[in-house]
């Protein structure tokens, strides 16, 4: 009686029926994968384009990842194909057989990932030291603050000091930096979370309330380039947008007079 219930509860086979045409459906998952992978550059939908001195450190782990990962993907994808299409129900009429598993092969499938898991962390350290742990002995060459929804720069005075009366402020989401050289930011929050990212330098800070952080690089090329609020800060976060104008070093000291005059007229005007 008890044998015979089981086997009345038991599925049919039929409920686990996968068509070949599912596992050719699955075989096209890799293959898509690996289409666009190969072909994303040659359409302009890869990385944007590196302007950071330390930038290629940054796209030399991103791409060891996902080669690494990739791999995995296409060969987990093919085996996923291989069963579905060997042990096809309606193509395959062997009893079923069941396992416990093997503990030696849990081991294994354990260990291989924790080592390669490691081996990226040791492998990233040089990226992280360039990028977040080996700060220039530089003065902040403007101070950024991320607040709903802008990004606002204040740049020091004639003094090199920050927070002082001649410190020229900017509203505009509009940053100017010099080309060529190393340059150290200070990034606050006067509200909420957000984070300062700049894709072009592959660099990205969280800016957190309460919280002076720094970030440093140098770019390597002239242009207009975005500035991009990569938190979900709240209902504005998607015009929370900037740009970073890389100039020379002349240009860059004329525009920042230029602003200094602009503000002292403005303040005058509303003195008098």
């Amino acid at each position: 009686m008890g044998s015979q219930s089981l086997k009345h509860c038991m599925p049919t086979p039929a409920r686990f029926q996968v068509n070949r045409f599912w596992s050719l459906l699955f075989l096209l998952v890799p293959i898509a994968g690996v289409a666009t992978f190969a072909l994303a550059p040659h359409y302009n939908i890869w990385l944007p384009r590196d302007v950071s001195e330390h930038g290629h450190t940054i796209d030399s782990l991103f791409m060891f990842i996902l080669w690494l990962t990739g791999i995995v993907f296409v060969g987990t994808h093919l085996a996923l194909f291989y069963f579905s299409w060997k042990y096809e129900a309606s193509h395959n009429r062997q009893a079923v057989q069941y396992t416990h598993g093997s503990h030696s092969l849990e081991v294994v499938w354990t260990i291989l990932p924790a080592m390669t898991l490691l081996f990226i962390a040791i492998y990233q350290m040089d990226a992280w030291a360039v990028a977040k742990m080996r700060m220039p002995d530089l003065p902040p060459i403007v101070e950024v603050t991320g607040r709903q929804f802008n990004w606002d720069f204040r740049y020091p005075g004639t003094d090199g000091e920050l927070h002082t009366r001649d410190d020229i402020i900017r509203t505009d989401g509009i940053l100017y930096l010099p080309v060529d050289e190393e340059v150290l930011l200070r990034i606050t929050s006067a509200d909420v979370l957000h984070s300062f990212f700049l894709p072009n330098l592959r660099l990205k800070q969280d800016v957190i309330p309460g919280m002076r952080q720094s970030m440093w690089f140098k770019a390597r090329q002239k242009g207009q380039f975005d500035i991009v609020c990569a938190e979900l800060c709240g209902w504005g976060h998607y015009k929370m947008k900037g740009r970073v104008h890389f100039v020379t070093r002349a240009e860059f000291d004329a525009k920042l007079e230029s602003f200094r005059k602009e503000q002292n007229r403005v303040r005058g005007e509303e003195g008098s």
